[in-house]
């Protein structure tokens, strides 16, 4: 079975959607034939990788592509990026693609600094990342940044319902609602879950998929009544998610009625933990531990 978010990936500028000021921008550049160094920013599954790569695609280009979130060390740098940036082409131009650039070391993002300015006249690069402020200064100022916003959920309603149609799937409106309600703006999560919800032919959506909707709220919730650790591992439990980013998010944005005068801590402690979430395997057992510590604070 083949994925709908690659089968349905745009392959040109007119079938992107969204960020129009930014597709006129890119639209110039693949008409001279070259780009500048450029970082998209923005939340998850809104199109900056899909971005990156149709720029490759329409650009005559050599192509090195890397996930930084399983190749983000010092180590790729030196042994797939600067062989591949000081090579021989006999393309126009090399770009390389590195995908969610914001969990790269710092200390590889500064050896990134020297890479991108020795190999200019032949390379470019593109970054692609979710937080924008874990991109040390220095690289960012050597590219051109976009914040890649999502589309607006009837857009998104009408992309879901045209794919529907491509694929001949039988779908009720209020079938598919909750699903974007629930995961805008992350297109590739809508469209994952109504994928993952077909059965003969039909969207039926088990409401288990749409556990994780009031997360934040739960968690708030038991801040506030001083809950047991071990019920507020069962909320996590029972939500089924695996990523936690929009939580620290969530919190913060609660801190002042949370924590009252201990605010200041409170959000030390949500910045550390945030930090330290890039870097563990396990994404529950750090939320769990930061929740372990905001309990004190309530």
């Amino acid at each position: 079975m083949e994925l709908w978010v690659e089968k349905y990936r745009p392959q040109t500028l007119e079938e992107y959607v969204g960020n129009e000021t930014i597709k006129n921008k890119i639209a110039d550049y693949l008409k001279q034939g070259s780009i500048q160094n450029l970082l998209f920013h923005g939340v998850a599954g809104t199109g900056k990788t899909t971005l990156a790569k149709l720029i490759a695609k329409n650009l005559n280009c050599d192509l090195l592509y890397i996930n930084a979130s399983d190749e983000r060390g010092i180590d790729t740098i030196r042994d797939k990026i600067i062989p591949f940036a000081s090579s021989m082409s006999f393309n126009d131009i090399k770009i390389v693609i590195l995908d969610e650039a914001d969990y790269i070391t710092p200390q590889a993002q500064a050896t990134l600094r020297n890479t991108i300015e020795a190999c200019s006249a032949t390379t470019r690069f593109i970054f692609t990342c979710n937080y924008l402020e874990r991109i040390i200064s220095p690289l960012q100022s050597r590219c051109q940044t976009f914040e890649i916003t999502p589309p607006s959920k009837e857009i998104v309603t009408d992309l879901v319902c045209r794919v529907m149609v491509d694929e001949n799937i039988k779908w009720e409106t209020n079938n598919i609602i909750p699903v974007i309600d629930t995961h805008y703006p992350d297109i590739r999560k809508i469209v994952n879950t109504i994928q993952g919800s077909i059965i003969n032919g039909e969207v039926k959506i088990d409401n288990n998929s749409l556990k994780n909707t009031q997360l934040g709220g739960l968690v708030v919730d038991a801040l506030i009544r001083k809950a047991k650790l071990s019920e507020i591992r069962q909320i996590l439990a029972d939500s089924g998610a695996r990523e936690f980013d929009d939580l620290f998010k969530y919190i913060y944005d609660k801190s002042s009625t949370l924590f009252g005068d201990r605010e200041g801590e409170a959000i030390l402690i949500i910045a550390k933990y945030q930090y330290e979430y890039t870097f563990v395997l396990e994404k529950e057992i750090c939320i769990a531990a930061m929740l372990n510590k905001l309990l004190d604070l309530c």
